[in-house]
């Protein structure tokens, strides 16, 4: 048997370990693989010396033959379980009785880990050294809460009495350095909290500013809501009063073809007549014939002036649609105004009436009408202006009497917009703003409104057009 491979003594794990790694603590806790050696990675290269002959991993728990060959523990064993157990490495015979190694011995004399610390302890007592009564074991002091050898905190009474008295001057400097660094750091936290505190206040306020955005823009929501759904009402409404004027315009439609037919017819008549005087016939024949055609001419005749009289009708129903107003606001645009004035003064036409406007879609239907020669105190003199209340669709969810604020206007044309213009309140006792039993209640407003030498010297009239206004108050007025 080869003695030289004894020579070196046998080395436990936690000798491997130390050695593959300087840096691990002996105390700490060791991972034992079941079967075989470590599989981990060292951070120093492992000598062949330490690695098993048989898994050739790193030793686990060591167990070295006659022969001088290393094994782990259970490598070992599953060698000795054969019948006749043999070294892998040289194929020696192993004897397990020959197997107690100085590494199993509990009572041999090993030195202490630490550098520092001289003394050797049984291999059953290491650990308990290592962690509880090695007086070079690392502890935190209380003090600057580093790690310190425990040596160096168990000081005698003498020793300390006598760090005091020589290091009075250094404790107090001590203390001074740590009260300036506790006042540095209030000063700190005082000026981190005033500044959180201005922060907190700004965040504060900005959050209230949404707040209060959030609501109006809420509010402005729900407006908007109401609107669409008001705008949907009226949609409606519209729709179906479409239809109906579609209905209405049908057959309209259908007498302009026929007027358009009966055109084509008439001049084709008057082709004939034309034809049948110049032909030099017997004054008999020409005489029926001729009265044949004037009699059917007049005929057609008549039936145009009727579609004639039907299509003005139906371009004043579309103009007064065209021009009404639900605001509750009038612009009254009157052409021809020397003329229309010169029948007023002739008695033919006294008054006029604008075009119906309304408070609203559901609101008051309403028009105003003008006496360009005057009424009553201002007849020949002046212009008289009247309001108007007319029956309407949704009088019957409407509060009575009328009671909204009316301002009658008649507008300057000329640059300086100097408009002239009246206000009045209703009163609610007059017949003129109860609900409407006819078509229009008696009109109500101003007969002496605009003298007429002020109106048509001044810049009121402009292409023979006058402009009257007429405003209704709707801000008070709830939804039907």
């Amino acid at each position: 048997m080869d003695t030289s491979k004894k020579s070196e003594p046998p080395l436990s794990v936690e000798m491997v370990q130390q050695r593959a790694n300087p840096d691990r603590s002996p105390s700490a806790s060791i991972y034992v693989p079941e079967q075989g050696g470590y599989k981990e990675k060292f951070v120093n290269a492992v000598e062949d010396k330490y690695k098993c002959e048989k898994c050739h991993l790193i030793l686990c728990n060591p167990k070295q033959t006659e022969c001088g060959h290393r094994f782990c523990e259970t490598c070992m064993n599953a060698l000795l379980r054969s019948s006749s157990p043999k070294c892998t490495a040289c194929q020696e015979s192993i004897v397990k009785d020959k197997m107690h190694l100085r590494t199993d011995c509990q009572f041999e004399e090993l030195p202490c880990p630490r550098a520092d610390c001289k003394e050797k302890i049984l291999r059953k007592d290491l650990p308990d050294h290592v962690e509880k009564t090695c007086k070079y074991r690392e502890t935190t002091c209380k003090y600057c809460k580093s790690q310190v050898p425990m040596i160096m905190l168990q000081g005698t009474n003498q020793q300390i009495k006598a760090h005091e008295a020589s290091s009075a001057v250094q404790h107090v400097n001590l203390l001074k350095e740590w009260s300036n660094a506790l006042e540095n750091k209030v000063a700190l936290l005082q000026n981190e909290s005033l500044e959180k505190n201005k922060s907190i206040q700004t965040l504060h306020n900005q959050i209230c500013s949404f707040e209060i955005e959030i609501e109006r823009q809420k509010e402005m929501l729900r407006n908007n809501e109401s609107k669409i759904l008001h705008l949907q009402r009226v949609i409606d409404s519209q729709a179906e009063k479409l239809k109906e004027l579609d209905k209405e315009i049908r057959p309209f439609r259908q007498n302009w073809e026929e007027a358009d037919s009966m055109k084509s017819s008439v001049e084709s008549l008057q082709n004939r007549v034309t034809e049948l005087e110049s032909v030099d016939k017997s004054a008999g024949q020409g005489a029926r014939n001729t009265s044949l055609l004037e009699t059917q001419l007049s005929r057609h005749d008549q039936m145009l002036s009727v579609h004639d009289i039907r299509l003005a009708d139906m371009d004043l129903r579309f103009q007064v649609l065209e021009t009404a107003s639900y605001n509750g606001v009038l612009i009254w645009k009157i052409r021809d105004y020397k003329r229309r004035k010169q029948e007023a003064v002739m008695g033919k036409t006294l008054s006029l009436y604008s075009q119906p406007f309304y408070t609203g879609y559901f609101g008051y239907k309403m028009c105003a009408r003008v006496y360009l020669n005057g009424d009553g105190m201002g007849k020949g003199t002046h212009l008289s202006l009247f309001f108007v209340i007319m029956r309407g669709e949704y009088d019957a969810l409407l509060p009575w009497p009328f009671k909204q604020k009316v301002t009658l206007m008649l507008m300057d044309q000329g640059p300086s917009r100097r408009h002239l213009g009246d206000a009045f309140k209703p009163d609610p006792n007059s017949s003129s703003f109860k609900k409407p039993t006819g078509e229009m209640n008696i009109a109500s407003g101003c007969p002496v409104f605009v003298a007429q030498t002020v109106l048509e010297n001044g810049t009121y009239i402009k292409d023979d057009t006058i402009f009257i206004k007429v405003i209704v108050d709707t801000s008070d007025l709830p939804d039907p």
